[in-house]
Parts: C-alpha cells; sequence; structure tokens
C-alpha cells in the first residue's frame, strides 16, 4: 500500500507466549518468531506503548469485512485471562473486530464468562470513540435469555426514538433537526445509515439546545436521553457446548424459534470446560471425559442439523484454523441476515490433551477437518427464497486419517489404555459417525 509501512507489534508484558500466531503466519519468511521473554521485554514494551498510542490503527485502508482488511481494526477483545492457545478467544476477537463498535454480549457462564470478566478487569475494550461492545453475565443456564431480554430492550428504545422523532418533525419547529431525525428514520436498519444519520443527529446536539418551543424541547431532551441507541445494534449470545447442547438447550432453542435478529455463537469445546472436563451432548463417540471414562458411548448430537429445521434459521459450522475465509464469511452472513442465526466454532481445549500442544491448536482445526472429524457448512435460509438450495457444504472429502488425528489426543488416547478390550470398537464406531454426518451433510447439498 502506498504511504504506509506494516508492522505487527506484540505487547510482550500481554503476550501468552502460546506461539499459534507464528505458527500460522502464510509468509514464507516468517513474520514473526518466538524468543524468549527475558529478551523481548525490555526491547518491546516502549515500541508496544508508541504503537498503541502514538501509531494507532489504520482501519480504512481497505474493505473491513474482508479476511486481510478486518485484522486492519482494532480488536476490541485483548489480553484475556484465557489459557494459552485456547480455542475461543480468537472467535470472539474476530466478531469484535467485525462488529464490535455496536455489539451486545450476552454471555453463558463457562470458560468464556470467566476470559470475558475476571473481575476486577475485562478484556473487553473501547475504541478510540469510546465504542466497545456492551458485555453482560447473568446464569449459566439463562444466557439465551438473557441476550433476548437485551434485544427486546433495545428494540423498545429504538420505538421509543422512533416515535419522538416523528412527534418532533410534525411540529416543524426545526427544519434541520427533521431532516436528520428524517435521514435516521429512513435509515435506522441500516449500519452505514444508521451510522451517518447519528453523526449528523449528534453533530446538532448543541443546536438542540437553543430551541424555544417547549414541547420540541422536551422531545428533543427525550431524543438525546436515547442517543445511545442510534446506531443499528448487532445483538450475540456467546457460550459453550456445556450451555448450548445441554444446561441452556431449551432457552436456545426458544431465542431461535423467536425468529428475533439475535446471533448465537457457540464455542464449542466438545466437554464441560469450566467445570473440570465432564461430558457434555457435545462430546463425541468414544471420547473419555468426566462421567464417559470408559469412553462416550453414543453420538455427538448434531445441533447445527437440529437448528436447520426450522427453515428460517442461520446456521453455519466453522473452524478457524481450517478455512479462515470460510469462518469470516459465516459471521458476515450470520450478522446481516434479519433473523435468528446460529454460528458453532470448533474450539481444541486444554482439556483435550493435545500431543503437539496447545501452540498449535488452529493448526488442529486444520487436522480436525482435513481428518472428516469436524465439517465446515452454511446454511442460509435466503437462498432458498431465491429458489437456490440454502446447504452449502465447505468441507471437502477427508483426506488424512480420522484414527491418527483422534490418537494425538489424550481425551482418546487413554481409552486404549484404560478400557483396551473396548477402544478399538469405540474408536471405530467414532469414525463410522463423522462418516455417516459427512454424507448426510453432502446428500443435503446435493452432491
Amino acid at each position: 500500500m502506498d504511504g504506509y509501512d506494516f508492522r505487527i507489534q506484540v505487547s510482550p508484558l500481554d503476550c501468552t507466549g502460546c506461539g499459534n500466531c507464528a505458527d500460522v503466519c502464510p509468509a514464507p519468511k516468517k513474520a514473526l518468531l518466538m524468543k524468549p521473554f527475558e529478551e523481548e521485554v525490555e526491547k518491546e514494551k516502549d515500541n508496544w506503548e508508541y504503537a498503541h498510542e502514538e501509531v494507532g490503527y489504520k482501519e480504512d485502508v481497505m474493505d473491513p469485512t474482508t479476511l486481510k482488511g478486518s485484522q486492519f481494526k482494532q480488536p476490541l477483545l485483548e489480553f484475556s485471562g484465557a489459557c494459552a492457545g485456547c480455542g475461543e478467544t480468537p472467535y470472539a476477537k474476530l466478531v469484535t473486530q467485525l462488529f464490535g463498535d455496536r455489539m451486545y454480549i450476552a454471555n453463558a457462564t463457562g470458560c468464556s464468562s470467566i476470559w470475558g470478566a475476571s473481575s476486577p478487569a475485562t478484556p473487553y475494550t473501547t475504541n478510540s470513540c469510546g465504542q466497545g461492545p456492551a458485555w453482560g453475565n447473568s446464569l449459566f443456564e439463562d444466557a439465551a435469555e438473557y441476550g433476548y431480554g437485551m434485544k427486546l430492550a433495545a428494540d423498545s428504545n429504538k420505538l421509543l426514538l422512533e416515535t419522538y422523532m416523528n412527534e418532533f418533525n410534525e411540529l416543524g419547529s426545526d427544519s434541520e433537526l427533521s431532516e436528520a431525525f428524517k435521514a435516521w428514520l429512513d435509515g435506522k436498519e441500516d449500519v452505514k445509515a444508521s451510522k451517518e444519520a447519528t453523526a449528523k443527529i449528534l453533530n446538532l446536539e448543541d443546536k438542540a439546545k437553543s430551541v424555544s418551543d417547549e414541547k420540541a424541547k422536551d422531545l428533543l431532551h427525550k431524543i438525546y436521553a436515547l442517543k445511545d441507541y442510534m446506531i443499528k445494534k448487532s445483538v450475540w449470545i456467546f457460550g459453550g457446548d456445556g450451555w448450548s447442547y445441554d444446561i441452556g438447550f431449551g432457552g436456545v432453542d426458544h431465542v431461535l424459534a423467536s425468529g428475533e435478529n439475535i446471533n448465537i455463537l457457540i464455542f464449542d469445546t466438545e466437554v464441560y470446560s469450566n467445570t473440570g472436563g465432564q461430558s457434555s451432548k457435545a462430546t463425541p463417540l468414544s471420547a473419555v471425559a468426566q462421567f464417559a471414562a470408559s469412553g462416550k458411548k453414543v453420538r455427538k448430537k448434531d445441533l447445527g442439523l437440529m437448528m436447520t429445521s426450522y427453515g428460517y434459521v442461520y446456521v453455519a459450522q466453522v473452524a478457524m484454523g481450517a478455512n479462515q475465509n470460510q469462518t469470516i464469511k459465516a459471521m458476515k452472513e450470520a450478522e446481516s441476515y434479519d433473523g435468528p442465526s446460529l454460528i458453532i466454532c470448533y474450539a481444541p481445549c486444554i482439556n483435550h490433551g493435545i500431543r503437539i500442544g496447545m501452540g498449535k491448536s488452529q493448526f488442529r482445526e486444520k487436522q480436525a477437518v482435513d481428518a472428516g472429524y469436524w465439517h465446515l457448512w452454511r446454511f442460509d435460509p435466503r437462498l432458498a427464497e431465491d429458489g437456490k438450495n440454502p446447504f452449502q457444504l465447505d468441507s471437502r472429502e477427508p483426506k488424512e486419517s480420522f484414527q491418527e488425528f483422534i490418537q494425538g489426543e489424550v481425551r482418546y488416547s487413554s481409552l486404549k489404555r484404560s478400557f483396551p478390550e473396548t477402544a478399538d470398537q469405540l474408536y471405530q464406531e467414532a469414525e463410522k459417525a463423522a462418516k455417516d454426518r459427512y454424507e448426510t451433510y453432502k446428500r443435503l447439498a446435493g452432491k
């Protein structure tokens, strides 16, 4: 890009040292190298302060909704308390880069609420304009309902704004303010238009104070009191598989069935990660977990496929390390869809006992897809409205060994040591279950 040099500046005091960034760096000659902390901290901490305070982010150099362009945007999630190499935080970070300046997040209790709000600090932050995610946590079981309440409250306040602006315009007391309000009323459901109209309205706040008509003045006071609700909100519900597949499933189903424009993002670690590794309905067949010490005997629940049965819910299954473009495409499609959406994200976890280490968790996601252990797909109801197949299978035929993949994790390989008499049979059943699931997806995609 003309006029710019590019630098990746790491905060040495906040880096967890997992090494994933260096591992996945696509440059032929690595742009990132791992070095001992002691060698880098004094040299780089001042560079970080300068880059952060003086240089800042250049968010307008390319389309921020593309894979490359999104990474020029400031992450509004930074320096979490998650385990080094955590598979969850990269997804949350990306969502904040895409929509964080206008996001609501209702977070289910679990790992994501712990690294998301380790009191008295939170890794969610604001941009230079003071805008960032509004985050809240209620309980484990009611995150979906909690997020639904956030959506209804935002809609209620937006309806009040619409009422007040229409009443003000009917008075005809100030043409410039009326014009700004009309622009907002016309574009309130469009992100860009609502941002532009809101900027105009806020720039007229001082002028609004000089309006003499008492009724108009009262309406303006009410309008500006609700200024935080002018830009179209992006409502998200975050949580893990223990919440979404099990304890909070009723709420997840209810909110998706409501038809409301709400986005649910699941960090699928396939186990209750935060409470010590108990088996959930997302735990695959043959995996060892608490309450499944001899290996899970039944198949993993296909939550995504279940939700497609409504026909009006956008659903996607993603794995960032396997296909970054598909991940960002799913997030953009889900957020732009005027209805409920569900994104299920494969998230390697320290509970898996990954033999090559958590520094390879992004690569592990790629291995999962290549082996046919995890599948990538999207279901977009808008395609059906156009007479097209709404189910899009983004995974190719598995090309690597399923058995070699699962033996790369202690949660599977330990079964052979503890229960050698049943392990091989369960391993074969697990592979068959994964193949059956892929064949189902192929049929739905018309392949």
